[in-house]
């Protein structure tokens, strides 16, 4: 059985350094940015959106677990945002370690950060997924979840005359 636990003081720089540069080579792979301005660019929105650690209000930071295991097998970062008239949780990130991955520990953690953010009160559930990654949105759309928007981005290159 998969687990959440809050996250430890000791695990939360090895988990911002490891959160801000996923998030950069992830919208490195979309498009969204450039290689060399991605570090920068998402480490000043993590500091920004975590800006007191783990003690920032309405975000709460888990550590993974799989049954019986000592070491976590990934992090879940969610956020109790507003949209619209109500606050759902918002999954910032969710990633499983490369060795833990299709176990089902993805799967788990999605259903104990529902059952985590029914006791808060929140009304539902979001989250951005890449178009690069099908087996997150297949994941995703497995567990209830569907599309509600999407954006688009069409890079101008220039060319040599």
């Amino acid at each position: 059985m998969t687990t959440l636990a809050p996250m430890r003081a000791e695990a939360y720089s090895a988990f911002f350094e490891e959160a801000f540069a996923f998030y950069a080579e992830e919208n490195v792979a979309a498009g969204c940015w450039r290689a060399e301005e991605a570090s920068g660019l998402s480490r000043e929105e993590t500091e920004r959106l975590l800006s007191q650690g783990l003690e920032t209000p309405d975000h709460h930071l888990f550590e993974i677990f799989a049954a019986g295991g000592l070491e976590p097998v990934g992090y879940a970062w969610v956020a109790a945002m507003p949209m619209g008239h109500a606050k759902v949780a918002f999954v910032i990130q969710l990633k499983i370690r490369a060795e833990a991955r299709r176990q089902g520990h993805a799967r788990a953690a999605l259903g104990c950060i529902e059952q985590y953010a029914r006791k808060l009160g929140l009304s539902g559930m979001a989250l951005q997924v890449f178009s690069h990654n099908p087996g997150a949105q297949a994941l995703y759309e497995s567990v209830g979840y569907r599309v509600a928007s999407f954006n688009m981005i069409k890079p101008i290159v220039e060319t040599s005359a």
